[in-house]
C-alpha cells in the first residue's frame, strides 16, 4: 500500500513539475477577424466594444481612424447568429469610441465626435435611427467601456474635457461623468438622461499644476509638468498625469468597505495615467432622494482620501464585468512585463514609453476590485507591434466573448492596429480557484 501511495505521490508531483515548466498557454489564441483595414498604413481600427442580446445574438462596433480616413468618422456595427463565427455588417454610423448596449427593447450605440451622439435600433440590430445629439458644444473622450444595471437603469460613463489648456494628451484636464438612463425611456432625447457632477483630475490633487502634494509610491513615474508633459527619451511624451476610460462598478457584498446597503453608490474605476504600471484610478458617485448625482473622491477607514488603488494593467485601458453567478468582478487588461527597461533604450519598434506594452491581454477575476487572482492569458501577438489590447468583453452562457483591437505584421504600431479580432473564453467560471 504504501509503495502504491508513494508511486502515486511521485507522479502527481512529476507531472506537476512537467506542467510547471511548460509556457502558459492562451486561453483563447484563436480568432476571427470581424473587420480589417483597408489601408493598415494610413487606417486604423479602433474601439472595439460587444453586447450580447437575449436572443444570443452577438452585436459588435468599432470605428476607424487615422490620416487615411481624411477627417471622416466612420464607425461600424455587425451581429453575429452563430456565437461569432461568421458576422454580419448591419450599419455605419459617425461616432467614435462608441459601445453597444440594452435598455429596455432597444438596443443603442452612444459615442461622441467632440459632442456625446447616440444611435437606436428597435429590431435587435438591424435597422438604427440617424444619430440624436445629447451634448452640445462640449468636448467628450472614452473608450467602449462597460456598462452597469441598477434601479431599473442603464450607468456607463462618458469624460469630459472641462478645461482647454494642456498642450499634450488631454487626460488631466477630463472629468468622468457617470450618465444614467431609464430602461424603458428612449435613450436618444436628451431629458431622459441624469449627468452627475464633474471632477475633473486636476481638482483631485493638491498643486498639481507645480508641485503635486504626493509621494513616497512613484506617482508620477516620469517628469509631467503642466501644460506639456516631458520627453523621457527622444521621440517618447510623458503626458500631465491623469484619469481616462472609466468603467462603473457597484459593490454587492455587505462585508465590502464601501458596500452602500441604500444601493444609491457607485465607484468609477479608470485607467490611472502615471507613466508607470499597476494602478488604476477611483471615484465614487453618491444618487440623492432628487435623483441627482454627486462624484467625489472615496476615503479608507483611516479618513484618508483614495485616488489610487491596485490593478493589474491598470496602466492601459481596462474591462470591468460583474458576473451574478460567481459574484466575481472579471477584468481584461494588457499584461506589462517590462515596464522599468530604461526609455532611451527602448527598440524603435516598442510604441512610445515602456509601460505602454499592448501585445498580451490578461484576464483577472477579483471579488472586491482590489485583490486579483490571474485567471490566464487569454490572447498574445507575436511581437510587440502585434497589439491584442484594449479589448471589450460580455457574458455568454457558459463563456466570456472577447472583442479586441488588434494587429499583425502589417500595423502601423501597437497603438494604431489594422484588425478586431473576435474571441471566446470557454468554461470561464472554471478558471476561479
Amino acid at each position: 500500500m504504501r509503495h502504491t501511495m508513494l508511486i502515486l505521490i511521485t507522479a502527481v508531483v512529476f507531472a506537476s513539475s512537467q506542467m510547471c515548466g511548460q509556457p502558459i498557454r492562451p486561453l483563447a489564441q484563436e480568432h476571427v477577424v470581424i473587420c480589417e483595414s483597408p489601408d493598415p498604413a494610413r487606417i486604423y481600427c479602433y474601439s472595439p466594444g460587444i453586447a450580447r442580446l437575449d436572443s444570443g445574438r452577438l452585436v459588435a462596433t468599432m470605428n476607424y481612424g487615422g490620416l487615411g480616413m481624411k477627417g471622416k468618422l466612420l464607425g461600424k456595427v455587425f451581429t453575429s447568429d452563430d456565437g461569432g463565427k461568421t458576422w454580419t455588417h448591419r450599419t455605419d454610423y459617425p461616432l467614435r469610441a462608441a459601445r453597444p448596449f440594452i435598455a429596455g427593447s432597444s438596443l443603442y450605440v452612444l459615442g461622441h465626435t467632440n459632442d456625446l451622439l447616440v444611435i437606436r435600433s428597435d429590431d435587435n440590430g438591424i435597422t438604427w435611427t440617424t444619430p440624436a445629439k445629447l451634448t452640445d458644444g462640449q468636448h467628450w473622450h472614452q473608450s467602449a467601456c462597460n456598462v452597469h444595471y441598477a434601479n431599473d437603469c442603464v450607468y456607463l460613463v462618458m469624460e469630459r474635457r472641462v478645461t482647454n489648456d494642456i498642450k499634450s494628451w488631454l487626460v488631466g484636464e477630463l472629468a468622468p461623468v457617470l450618465m444614467r438612463g431609464k430602461l424603458g425611456a428612449d435613450l436618444t432625447k436628451r431629458e431622459n438622461w441624469t449627468f452627475a457632477s464633474e471632477l475633473s483630475f486636476r481638482d483631485t490633487i493638491p498643486n498639481l499644476d507645480k508641485d503635486p502634494a504626493i509621494d513616497f509610491f512613484g506617482v508620477p513615474f516620469f517628469p509631467s509638468p503642466y501644460p506639456k508633459g516631458s520627453l523621457p527619451a527622444p521621440r517618447r511624451n510623458n503626458a500631465p498625469i491623469g484619469w481616462l476610460e472609466t468603467n462603473v462598478v457597484q459593490f454587492q457584498d455587505p462585508d465590502h468597505i464601501w458596500f452602500d446597503p441604500t444601493g444609491k453608490t457607485f465607484h468609477l474605476w479608470a485607467r490611472a495615467h502615471t507613466g508607470g504600471t499597476g494602478y488604476a484610478a477611483v471615484a465614487k458617485v453618491v444618487e440623492h432622494d432628487d435623483g441627482s448625482m454627486t462624484t467625489t473622491l472615496e476615503t479608507v477607514p483611516s479618513g484618508k482620501k483614495v485616488l489610487f488603488v491596485p490593478c493589474p494593467g491598470g496602466q492601459m485601458r481596462f474591462h470591468v464585468l460583474y458576473d451574478e453567478q460567481t459574484k466575481l468582478f472579471w477584468m481584461l487588461s494588457s499584461q506589462a512585463t517590462d515596464s522599468m527597461t530604461r526609455a532611451d533604450r527602448l527598440p524603435d519598434d516598442r510604441y512610445n514609453l515602456p509601460n505602454n506594452e499592448r501585445h498580451r491581454l490578461q484576464l483577472h477575476f477579483s471579488k472586491n476590485m482590489i485583490d486579483w487572482c490571474f485567471a490566464g492569458i487569454v490572447a498574445m501577438g507575436k511581437s510587440p507591434k502585434e497589439s491584442r489590447h484594449y479589448a471589450s468583453m460580455a457574458i455568454d452562457g457558459k463563456d466570456i466573448v472577447v472583442l479586441s483591437r488588434s494587429g499583425d505584421a502589417r500595423a502601423k504600431s501597437a497603438h494604431d492596429g489594422n484588425l478586431i479580432m473576435f474571441h471566446r473564453v470557454k468554461n470561464f467560471r472554471s478558471l476561479v480557484y
